[in-house]
C-alpha cells in the first residue's frame, strides 16, 4: 500500500480566513511544523498573553506545549485517535481544576460517526493501549556506534545493558550479533560504501571499539526523526543566526516554484527572490494573494480499538427505534442537526446495501464503474492499520487469480479494488477471506515490494547511520536520500539476514500495521463470529462514495508519465537492440592510455593522496583490494605520524608491523596460494577456502567460515572492480587457477552485466575484461580528455558553416546531386512551395523539376504530407525509399470520412491508382469532392504519389506560403491563335491529382531503430546536434530521446559530446571530421584565403540550412522594435558571412534588419534581389524596416541600389 499523504493546506486556509479589509490586527494565525521556530514561539506567546485571539494549528500544538489560558478548542474533522483528541481538547482549560472544552466539526457525513464515537470515548477516558516498539535494530546500531566512539566496551556488558531497556528486553542474541556484524563490516562495502565497518569487533577478546570517525558520525547523523529534506525559508538579508528564518517548504513545492511567485506561510504572503540549493529567500508581499504551500506527512490511521468501537456504535444505533436512536446519539454530544444527518446517513446506507458494517458484520459491495469495470468495496470500521496489510493480501490474490494489478487502496473505512470486466465469474467476497495461519507470511512477502517498505527502509537506514549527513549544516535533498537508499536496498536484498531489512519489516508489520488485529479478524471470519455479507448495487452506496473519493485521490497524484503515451513509447529504447545497431564495443581507439593508467593506479590506491594510513587503513586495503603481499601493502601505505606520538620523528607502523598487529587481533589471515604468501581480511576466509582450496586456520569465528553462494565470483568481481582492463591470463595467474576456471566465472559475471568483454587497451590484443562501472569511468574520463582538446567556436562561425555543410550555393549537380540533398534532408518538414523554389535550387546548380520526378517515378524517393498551411500549401517531407520507414513520422490521429475510408481501403490493397481508376474503384462521381478527400489524406501523411507534379499543380493554382511562378496552361493552335485547353472534363482528372496514388509506407514500429536512424540523420543534417536543432525539428520525445541515442553513439566512438559552440550548453554532439571542418570556418573572412566580398545567401526561414531559430537562437530584436523573427512558412532570411542580416516576413511587407553596416546591408540586399531575379520568389514588396517606413532607411537605400523600385507603398521588385 502506498504511503498516505496528509496535506496541511487546511491550517493555512483557515488561518488566513480571518483576514479581511479594514479589520483590526490579525485575528488568527497558522501554526504548524513548517513555520519557523521563532515564528511559532511568537505565535504561542501572543496567544498566551491575549494579543492573539485565535490560532489555527495542525498537531504541532498537540504535545509538549503549555498554552496557558485557552477557552475553547475547535477540532475540525474527527481526531485520528482518542488519545490524540484528548491531547488536543486538553489544550483548553489547562489549569488545575479547569474543565477542558472543545467542539468537533465533522467534514462530511461519514465523519459524523467517527466524531461521535471519539467524543464519547474521550469523555469516558477510553484511550487506546500503548505499544512500545519491540527490538528496533536501527536504534541499536546507532547507540552501539555512539557508545563505542568514546571507549571500548565489552560485548557481554553491552548486551546486558541493552536488554535492561524496555524496548529491548526480549532482544534475541542472534539479532544483537547480526547488528554487530553489520557495524563490523561483514557486508560488502565495495558495493555500497556506507557499509564499511564503523566498529572493530574483537571476537576473541569480546570487545567493541569505535573506528576513526565513529564519534563524528554519531554526533552529526544521530537521532530518530526522519530527514524530510525541507528547504528553509529566509527573509532576504537574514540568516539563521539573526533569527530571520520564516519557515520550511517541501522540496516538491520548491521545485514547482519560480522566482517572483507569491505563497502564503504563517498567515503572511511572501514573494520568492531567490532559490538556492538549500534555502528559499523571500520578501514580504503584504496584501497579495499567494499560493498555499503543501507538505507531506504520514498518518498511521485509525487504531483497531477505536474502529471496533465505531462498529459497535453503528450496530447499537441501527438496532434502536428512531426515537431511541436519536436519544442515544444526543447523549454522545451531537446536536439535533448532527443527529438527523447521522441517522439519515445510516438509513441511506441500509437502503442501498440492506446491511451496515459493524464490529460483527462486514459488507462487501460490488458495482460497475464508469468504464464498465468492477469496483469491489469492503466496508469495515477497523481502521487503516488493519486494512492496509489486508489490502496487500487482496492485491496478491487478484494478481494470482486475474493476472492483473487490482489497484487496491485501503482507508480507515474499508478497502477498494478495481477489477477489469472479464468473461469469468464476477469478483465476490472470497477475495477478502484468508487462512489465518497463512496471512502473516503472505503480508510479510508482499510488504517487501511496497512503497511503504521503501520509505521506511530509507528512514531505518538513516537511523542506523548507513545514510550519514556529511554536511550537517546543509539540506540533504530528499530525492538524493531516496536514490541512495534504493542503492543500499538493492545490495541488502541479496542478504536475507541483513538487520535493517529485518527491522524495516518489523516496523511495517508492528508499528505501522496492526497485524495481530488483522489475524484476529481472519480467525473471527473463519469461525463465523464475524459475518461477511455480499451485496450487488447498481451505483456506489453512500459509504462507498466516501471511500471512492479517497480512491480517486490516491491515483490522481500518483506519478504520471510526462506528456502522452506517444512520447513514452518514443522514449522506450531497447538498450540491447541499440547496442546491436551500434556494433560491438571496440574501444581501443576511444580510451586514452594515460586515463587507463591513471585510473588503474587510483583503483589500486597507489597515488599518494589515496594511500592508506595506519592500521585501520591496512584493514581497509585488504577489504577493498583483496589479498595482498607484504610488499604490495607497503606500496599502498602512507608514511604518517601516529596520533599522540611524542616528537616530530615518530612514524606510524610499517606494513609488516601493522599486518602482524591485525593478525594478533584476529582481523587478518596469512595464507598461501599461487606460490606466494598473502595477507587477507578474515571476512574472506570462506571464499579463499571454497574458491582456491586455502585451508582455514584454527580459531577463525564461525561467522566467517559459513559458505557464500559464489566464492570465486566474489573474488573475481572484486579483482575487476579494483583494476583497469585485464585479460583472462592476468586473472588466472593472480589466483593460481586454470584459465578455463576463471573464464567460467567471468562469463557468469558478464551474464549479469557486472563485467564487460571487449577490446579496451589501445596496444592490447585479443579479448579483455573490465568491470562495468570502471569502464564507465574510463569512458567518461577519456571523453572528457577529448572534449578538453576542442575549443568552442562562436555562433557566427556556425552561421557560415551550416549552409556550406548543406551544399547551399549550388555545389551539387544532376540527379545524383538531388538524391544527395534528399538523403541529408530526409524527414525534414518544409513548405511544399519552398522545395522547388528555394531549397533544391539553392543546392543543385542545374536543378529541374524533371530530376525529382525521375527519382520518384523510379521508386528511389517518396514524398509525404505533414500538415496543412494557409491556402493550398502544406508541409512536405522527402525520403529515400529504403530508409523511409525509419524517417517517416508516425501518423497522427485523423478522423476519416466514409469516402476517405473507401480510398484507404482501395489503396491498402497495394499498387498505384490513377485518379480515374481510383474514382471508379470507390464509386465516386464527384471529382472535386474526391480530390479534396485525397488531399486531406495527403496532408495527414497517409497517401502519396509517384510524382511531384500534383503538388506543383496544387501550389500553382492558389495562395501559398512562398510565391511561385504559375505554370503555363496546356494549349492548342486554332486559327493562328493559342487557346488554353479546358482543364475539365478529362479522363485523367484535374492536374492536381495526376500520377499514381498509393498508401505511404507504414512507419517502423521499433522505437529503438527509429531513434538510431534519427541520430544518424541529425548528425548528417546539422553536423553539430544541439538542443535547439532537435527542438526545431519537433522530434517526438524531444532532446531527451536524442541525447540517449547520441550518448550511445559516443560510447562506441561514432561521435563526440562536447562544448563545440559557445553559449549552447555542453550537450552538443558531432563527429570528429565535422569538428575539424567546423573549426576551419573560424578564420573564414580573414587571412590569405578570405573571400574578397562578403558571402551572402538567401534562404527560406524554414530551410534546415538556416541555423537561426534552431541550432542557434535568434539575435535580439533591433532597437526600437518588438517584432520577433520565427521559422515561419513564407518568411526569408539573408545571412552574410554567417550573421543574420535581414529577416523578411511572408510577402515582404515587414523586414527586420540586424546589421547597420552599409557594406553588409548592400551584400544582403543584392542577395535578396538575385533570389527574386532568378524567379525563386515571384515578387517582393517591402513597406517597413524595423517598424519604420522603408524609404530613406539604410536598408531601404541598399534595396534600391540592388534594383528595388519605389512605389507609394514602399519598395517592390518583380521577377
Amino acid at each position: 500500500a502506498a504511503e498516505q499523504a496528509a496535506h496541511r493546506r487546511p491550517a493555512e486556509l483557515m488561518g488566513a480566513s480571518g483576514r479581511s479589509a479594514g479589520a483590526e490586527p490579525v485575528l488568527a494565525r497558522a501554526h504548524h511544523g513548517s513555520v519557523s521556530r521563532e515564528q511559532r514561539a511568537m505565535i504561542e506567546d501572543d496567544l498566551k498573553s491575549g494579543r492573539l485571539r485565535c490560532v489555527v494549528a495542525t498537531s504541532s500544538l498537540e504535545l509538549g506545549i503549555d498554552m496557558g489560558a485557552v477557552d475553547l478548542v475547535v477540532q475540525v474533522e474527527s481526531p485520528p485517535s482518542v488519545a490524540s483528541g484528548l491531547q488536543r481538547i486538553g489544550r483548553a482549560g489547562h489549569q488545575v481544576g479547569e474543565v477542558s472544552r472543545g467542539v468537533i466539526y465533522p467534514k462530511h457525513r461519514a465523519d459524523l460517526i467517527h466524531s461521535a464515537v471519539a467524543a464519547e470515548r474521550m469523555v469516558a477516558g477510553l484511550i487506546e493501549s500503548l505499544s512500545v516498539p519491540a527490538n528496533p535494530l536501527d536504534i541499536l546500531a546507532q547507540q552501539t556506534v555512539a557508545v563505542t566512539a568514546l571507549e571500548p566496551v565489552q560485548v557481554e556488558d553491552w548486551f546486558d545493558t541493552v536488554r535492561r531497556s524496555a524496548p529491548f528486553h526480549t532482544l534475541p542474541r542472534s539479532a544483537f550479533e547480526a547488528t554487530l556484524d553489520l557495524l563490523a563490516g561483514r557486508y560488502p562495502s565495495d558495493q555500497f560504501a556506507e557499509l564499511r565497518p564503523r566498529i572493530v569487533w574483537d571476537r576473541e577478546a569480546g570487545t567493541l571499539t569505535g573506528r576513526p570517525g565513529a564519534q563524528r558520525l554519531a554526533v552529526t547523523s544521530g537521532g530518530t526523526i526522519p530527514d524530510r529534506g525541507l528547504f528553509g525559508v529566509f527573509m532576504v538579508g537574514g540568516d539563521q543566526a539573526t533569527g530571520r528564518r520564516v519557515g520550511e517548504l517541501d522540496e516538491e513545492m520548491v521545485y514547482e516554484s519560480r522566482v517572483g511567485d507569491v505563497f502564503a506561510l504563517g498567515a503572511t504572503s511572501w514573494r520568492i527572490q531567490e532559490i538556492t540549493h538549500d534555502r528559499v529567500l523571500v520578501v514580504p508581499a503584504f496584501g497579495e494573494p499567494g499560493r498555499l504551500p503543501f507538505w507531506k506527512g504520514d498518518g498511521l490511521g485509525r487504531p483497531a480499538e477505536l474502529g471496533e468501537a465505531i462498529g459497535a456504535f453503528i450496530r447499537e444505533v441501527s438496532a434502536l427505534p428512531a426515537a431511541e436512536a436519536r436519544a442515544r446519539c444526543s447523549t454522545g454530544g451531537l446536536d439535533d442537526r448532527a443527529v438527523t444527518n447521522l441517522l439519515s446517513f445510516l438509513g441511506d446506507q441500509r437502503a442501498a446495501t440492506s446491511h451496515l458494517p459493524t464490529d460483527r458484520t462486514l459488507v462487501v459491495e460490488r458495482f460497475r464503474d464508469e468504464l464498465g469495470d468492477w469496483r469491489v468495496v469492503m466496508h469495515s470500521p477497523f481502521g487503516m492499520q488493519v486494512h492496509s496489510p489486508w489490502a496487500l493480501a487482496v492485491a496478491a490474490r487478484i494478481r494470482e487469480r486475474y493476472g492483473i494489478d487490482g489497484g487496491c487502496v485501503a482507508s480507515d473505512d474499508g478497502i477498494v479494488a478495481r477489477i477489469p470486466d472479464t468473461d469469468s465469474e464476477p469478483p465476490d467476497a472470497s477475495l477478502f477471506v484468508f487462512d489465518p495461519d497463512e496471512l502473516e507470511q503472505l503480508v510479510t512477502d508482499e510488504v517487501g515490494g511496497s512503497a511503504l517498505f521503501a520509505s521506511r527502509f530509507r528512514e531505518c537506514a538513516a537511523r542506523a547511520l548507513l545514510l550519514p549527513r556529511y554536511n550537517p549544516g546543509t539540506r540533504s535533498p530528499l530525492w538524493q536520500q531516496r536514490q541512495k537508499a534504493s542503492q543500499l536496498l538493492e545490495v541488502a536484498r541479496t542478504f536475507p539476514t541483513f538487520p535493517i531489512i529485518l527491522e524495516t519489516i518489523r516496523e511495517c508489520l508492528q508499528d505501522v500495521y496492526d497485524l495481530p488485529a488483522l489475524i484476529g479478524l481472519a480467525r473471527r471470519i473463519a469461525d463465523r463470529s464475524l459475518r461477511l455479507v455480499e451485496v450487488h448495487t447498481d451505483t456506489a452506496s453512500p459509504f462507498a462514495s466516501t471511500l471512492l473519493f479517497g480512491y480517486v485521490a490516491a491515483f490522481m497524484y500518483e506519478g504520471d508519465s510526462p506528456l502522452a503515451e506517444r512520447r513514452a513509447t518514443a522514449l522506450s529504447i531497447d538498450s540491447s537492440l541499440l547496442a546491436e545497431l551500434l556494433g560491438r564495443v571496440e574501444l581501443r581507439e576511444l580510451l586514452d592510455p594515460a586515463v587507463i593508467e591513471a585510473t588503474g593506479a587510483e583503483l589500486q590506491r597507489l597515488p599518494d593522496e589515496r594511500k592508506a594510513k595506519g592500521i585501520e587503513g591496512i584493514a581497509d586495503l585488504l577489504r577493498g583490494l583483496g589479498p595482498l603481499t607484504t610488499a604490495e601493502v607497503a606500496a599502498r601505505l602512507a608514511v604518517s605520524q601516529m596520533p599522540g606520538a611524542q616528537g616530530s620523528g615518530a612514524q606510524g607502523p610499517g606494513a609488516a608491523e601493522g599486518l602482524l598487529a591485525l593478525a594478533a587481533a584476529r582481523r587478518v589471515l596469512q595464507v598461501s596460494y599461487a606460490g606466494r604468501d598473502w595477507w587477507a581480511g578474515i571476512e574472506d576466509a570462506s571464499r579463499l577456502r571454497d574458491a582456491l582450496g586455502v585451508p582455514v586456520p584454527l580459531g577463525v569465528p564461525a561467522a566467517f567460515t559459513e559458505p557464500v553462494p559464489d566464492p570465486l565470483g566474489d573474488l573475481v568481481s572484486r579483482y575487476a572492480r579494483s583494476h583497469g582492463p585485464f585479460t583472462t591470463a592476468d586473472l588466472a595467474e593472480r589466483f593460481g587457477l586454470g584459465q578455463a576456471v576463471v573464464l567460467g566465472a567471468l562469463r557468469r559475471l558478464a551474464g549479469v552485466r557486472r563485467i564487460v568483454e571487449g577490446e579496451f587497451r589501445p596496444h592490447g590484443t585479443g579479448s579483455e575484461w573490465c568491470d562495468a562501472e570502471v569502464l564507465r569511468r574510463l569512458r567518461r574520463r577519456s571523453l572528457a580528455a577529448l572534449r578538453h582538446e576542442v575549443e568552442p567556436v562562436d555562433q557566427v562561425t556556425v552561421g557560415r558553416f551550416l549552409p556550406v555543410w548543406q551544399h547551399v550555393g549550388g555545389r551539387l549537380r544532376g540527379i545524383d546531386g538531388v538524391a544527395s540533398v534528399i538523403e541529408q534532408l530526409e524527414g525534414a518538414r518544409i513548405p511544399a512551395s519552398a522545395w522547388e523554389s528555394l531549397v533544391l535550387p539553392a543546392r543543385v546548380a542545374d536543378y529541374r523539376p524533371a530530376m525529382l520526378d525521375e527519382l520518384t517515378n523510379s521508386g528511389e524517393v517518396l514524398w509525404a504530407g505533414a500538415g496543412t498551411l494557409v491556402g493550398n500549401d502544406g508541409w512536405i517531407s522527402l525520403h529515400l525509399a529504403e530508409t523511409a520507414p525509419l524517417t517517416l513520422p508516425a501518423p497522427s490521429p485523423f478522423e476519416t470520412s466514409p469516402l476517405q475510408q473507401e480510398i484507404l481501403a482501395t489503396l491498402g490493397g497495394g499498387g498505384g491508382f490513377f485518379f480515374r481508376q481510383l474514382a471508379d474503384a470507390v464509386g465516386s462521381q464527384d471529382d472535386t469532392g474526391l480530390a479534396a478527400a485525397l488531399w486531406d489524406l495527403v496532408w495527414a501523411g497517409l497517401v502519396g504519389n509517384d510524382t511531384f507534379a500534383p503538388v506543383r499543380s496544387l501550389i500553382a493554382g492558389g495562395h501559398t506560403a512562398h510565391s511561385t511562378r504559375r505554370s503555363a496552361p496546356r494549349a492548342r493552335l486554332h486559327g493562328g491563335r493559342i487557346l488554353a485547353r479546358p482543364s475539365l472534363p478529362q479522363r485523367g482528372g484535374p492536374p492536381t491529382v495526376s500520377g499514381r496514388w498509393s498508401i505511404v509506407p507504414v512507419a517502423d514500429d521499433s522505437p529503438t531503430r527509429r531513434a538510431h536512424a534519427l541520430g544518424e540523420t541529425l548528425l548528417e543534417r546539422y553536423g553539430v546536434v544541439t538542443r535547439g536543432a532537435v527542438a526545431g525539428e519537433g522530434v517526438t520525445g524531444g532532446f531527451s530521446l536524442v541525447y540517449r541515442t547520441l550518448r550511445g553513439f559516443e560510447e562506441v566512438g561514432r561521435c563526440r559530446r562536447g562544448y563545440f559552440i559557445e553559449g549552447l550548453g555542453a550537450a552538443q554532439f558531432a563527429t570528429v571530421g565535422t569538428i575539424d571542418r567546423l573549426r576551419s570556418f573560424v578564420e573564414l573572412g580573414r587571412g590569405a584565403g578570405a573571400p574578397a566580398e562578403p558571402v551572402a545567401v538567401t534562404l527560406a526561414a524554414t530551410d534546415p540550412a538556416n541555423p537561426y531559430g534552431a541550432v542557434l537562437p535568434w539575435p535580439p530584436p533591433p532597437e526600437g522594435t518588438t517584432h520577433r523573427p520565427g521559422r515561419k512558412a513564407g518568411a526569408l532570411v539573408v545571412i552574410v558571412d554567417g550573421a543574420l542580416v535581414l529577416y523578411v516576413e511572408r510577402g515582404g511587407k515587414s523586414v527586420l534588419a540586424f546589421a547597420p553596416g552599409d557594406t553588409v546591408l548592400a551584400a544582403a540586399a543584392a542577395a535578396l534581389a538575385r533570389t527574386i531575379s532568378a524567379g525563386r520568389v515571384v515578387k517582393l514588396g517591402v513597406e517597413s524596416v524595423n517598424g519604420v517606413f522603408v524609404i530613406g532607411t539604410p536598408a531601404g537605400q541598399a534595396l534600391q541600389s540592388a534594383g528595388f523600385g519605389v512605389t507609394p507603398r514602399g519598395l517592390k521588385l518583380h521577377a
